[in-house]
């Protein structure tokens, strides 16, 4: 086995040929052979043995991947590799296919240039690979492909040569349409995948091999041949003609893109910048003697070291010493330590250049998404979008109070680390919640919190994350402060879903809209212009405007205002959840002339009281988050699986047969799918398999609102009944 300190000294002599370098993410649904594909690179570069490859899912490090046999956090590792006489760097990153933990995928993916999507070839697409090759795309991650489980075809499934090959064209033209739907125009021809242009392998990663049309050409292998030895379970004669690694390896190096090429057409869509200043022309080029910028795509807690930052650098280097800018923060730290990493150790390194992927130590509070620099006159980049929400949350307290300051800094460190999960605290209950993407987010959380870091806790069963959002337009309310001497007037209308979808997407940012092109966005999704420029703060998908004329002092208070809005968007009136698609007008305002009486305390109520008031006024609402489940199941039990998804207020959006198996795809309300594991399996005798995916917020029926409204509101200690109109007009 080759020492690691040894690895890191020629990654390091490697790192400065950007045109050899390659950073890949390898992406699939669940249990489609991520892992144990990357074992077969892994073990290429000498870092574990070639018998244990694909056993021993060297990127599965963390206890729970270990035992759960999952992977549950993105992996990075840099290796070195000779290929064809020349020296390549391949900094891989390995995700997660498990939709509670899409966020790792969607940060890794800010990181890398190219994706080997790996889909299992008898499940086929599912709709975990459908969303993390849409979102590579987006990225502007160009795509390969690896068909896994081959030999599942003709083992269990019993296919025939012609069945087998119609089965693979069928996934190959599927995963096609996604490219074509979501590749940039220009990219067409070169990202679809096709056997001809050998960017498409088959194989088991398991078994250790796989083709290819270029290594069925080198190694004189045809389909027959596959198709035999895997009848005759004959896999060493395939590993020794055609190895996994050799054929992937390929792949990689002669299909995805070296920084160089790929950053040029990469910036564009990820950085927001004037593309012709020079920092701009640097990232192009991945110029290493340039500004250095990078972005932050994972943070990791490291009890020696303290918070480490993992970064995709975009140009320039980094080393010891080195004075770096963190946006958020507004200030340079410098640099103690830079690093790769290898699987489970971050090893020390002398420097990290452009076009690679590294860790630095050194930067306080750095969160993922943020932009570094060695200079503080950079463009950030763009946030980086999760395409689901939290959806459950928990109550969690610690068992014993001499626990609780260790609590609030645990869960404080595992937010960073995860952006995914979210952590709030309630000031009157001295509660914490806790909001994942699912059941078993949140069950791995309890288990860091309690196994990891020694806490003792108590968790309440999961609660659904609901919205509040309206219905209609109100009439305009005036809102007075307590001390009469200022008076706002206030409708609310809905956002119109074209404006929320856009800020869900960050086309429109958070905060007060800046510059032109904000501004011309929303004129472009039919915003009046006056409108447009008259927002003062877009809080989650709201909005606040100051519609009004010549109001005095008006400017004095905007800060006041805005804070007050934010607050009421924070926690509706209905049942204190977060607001959505509310734009809250401001018309009018009568201001007292000596700012002494229009402190916070006199304006902050003068506000957020009228927006309440117009809010219920308008109808309120609550919406609810809802999954897309996809079952399947053999052919007899489809009625029953059917019937027990509409008895929990399933809709039922297709249902296909493929030869004795259905396929049911649904949309079901989180709330219904607590127990719904026992219930599939007593519908269908333990025979089905499901998988889910965010869905999105829809409204909740009318009938449910007023039992959903009370149990929320005796949770959070406030009285059983909502509030009037009247209760904020006094």
């Amino acid at each position: 086995m080759v020492r690691k300190e040894v690895v890191v000294e020629e990654v390091q002599k490697i790192m400065e040929a950007t045109e050899n370098i390659r950073n890949i993410a390898i992406i699939a649904h669940v249990d489609h052979g991520k892992t144990t594909l990357t074992d077969s690179l892994v073990a290429r570069a000498g870092l574990i043995s070639k018998q244990l490859a694909g056993e021993q899912r060297m990127m599965d490090f963390d206890a729970q991947e270990q035992a759960r046999g999952i992977t549950i956090k993105a992996a990075d590792i840099s290796l070195g590799f000779k290929y064809e006489g020349k020296d390549h760097l391949i900094n891989l990153i390995d995700t997660p296919g498990h939709v509670d933990f899409g966020g790792h995928v969607t940060r890794a993916l800010r990181a890398v240039d190219g994706v080997c999507l790996v889909v299992d070839a008898v499940e086929g697409i599912m709709p975990q690979t459908e969303t993390v090759l849409r979102q590579a795309l987006k990225e502007r991650a160009r795509p390969i492909v690896f068909i896994n489980k081959v030999d599942r075809l003709i083992n269990e499934m019993r296919m025939d040569q012609a069945a087998m090959q119609a089965k693979l064209v069928k996934v190959i033209t599927g995963i096609n349409k996604i490219i074509l739907a979501n590749c940039p125009p220009e990219f067409k021809d070169k990202w679809e995948v096709k056997i001809e242009n050998a960017n498409i392998a088959f194989g088991s990663a398991f078994h250790k091999w796989a083709v290819s049309a270029a290594s069925m050409q080198r190694f004189n292998i045809t389909f027959k041949d596959i198709y035999e030895k895997c009848a005759a379970e004959d896999h060493q004669f395939l590993v020794d003609k055609s190895p996994v690694d050799d054929v992937l390896l390929e792949m990689v190096i002669k299909n995805l893109p070296s920084p160089k090429d790929s950053q040029k057409y990469r910036m564009p869509a990820i950085w927001k910048g004037d593309l012709e200043s020079a920092q701009a022309k640097e990232m192009m080029l991945c110029d290493k003697s340039g500004t250095t910028v990078g972005v932050c795509f994972g943070v990791v807690y490291d009890e020696h070291a303290g918070e480490v930052a993992v970064v995709r650098l975009f140009s320039g280097r980094v080393q010891k010493g080195d004075q770096i800018y963190v946006f958020s923060k507004k200030k340079f730290f410098k640099v103690q330590q830079v690093g790769i990493y290898m699987g489970p150790d971050r090893v020390q390194a002398e420097f990290l250049s452009a076009g690679n992927i590294g860790s630095i130590v050194g930067l306080k509070d750095v969160y993922i998404g943020e932009t570094i620099s060695s200079s503080d006159a950079v463009e950030p980049f763009e946030d980086i979008k999760h395409v689901s929400e939290p959806v459950v949350t928990k109550s969690i307290e610690a068992k014993e109070s001499k626990d609780l300051a260790k609590l609030i800094e645990t869960l404080r460190g595992l937010s960073k680390e995860d952006p995914t999960l979210r952590v709030t605290i309630n000031q009157e209950t001295g509660e914490h919640l806790i909001s994942g993407m699912g059941e078993l987010h949140l069950e791995i959380i309890e288990y860091k919190i309690s196994k990891e870091k020694g806490i003792n806790i108590v968790t309440s069963p999961p609660i659904v994350v609901y919205r509040e959002t309206i219905t209609k337009k109100s009439d305009v309310i005036e809102g007075k402060s307590p001390n009469k001497h200022n008076r706002f007037k206030i409708h609310v209308e809905p956002l119109e879903p074209a404006i929320v979808e856009a800020i869900d997407l960050g086309k429109v940012p958070q905060g007060k809209p800046k510059g032109k092109e904000h501004i011309a966005t929303l004129i472009e999704l039919g915003m009046d212009r006056e409108a447009a420029k008259g927002i003062w703060d877009v809080c989650g998908s709201n909005m606040i405007l100051d519609v009004t004329k010549g109001v005095q002092y008006l400017n004095e208070v905007q800060e006041l205002a805005v804070e007050a809005f934010e607050e009421a968007m924070k926690k509706g009136p209905l049942a204190q959840e977060q607001v959505t698609g509310v734009k809250v007008i401001l018309s009018d305002a009568t201001l007292h002339e000596d700012n002494v009486h229009r402190g916070p305390a006199q304006i902050i109520p003068a506000i957020k009281r009228p927006i309440y008031a117009a809010m219920i006024q308008a109808g309120v609402s609550l919406m609810e988050p809802k999954q897309k489940v996809l079952i399947t199941t053999p052919q007899e039990y489809g009625g029953d699986v059917v019937n027990m998804t509409n008895g929990r207020r399933g809709q039922l959006e297709n249902m296909e047969q493929e030869g004795e198996t259905a396929v049911i795809h649904s949309i079901l309300p989180v709330s219904e799918l607590f127990g719904f594991s026992n219930a599939l399996r007593g519908s269908t005798q333990g025979r089905a398999t499901w998988y889910q995916e965010y869905y999105g917020y829809d409204v909740v029926p009318r009938e449910l609102i007023p039992k959903i409204v009370r149990q929320t509101r005796e949770r959070k200690g406030l009285k059983p009944e909502p509030p009037t109109v009247e209760t904020f007009m006094d």
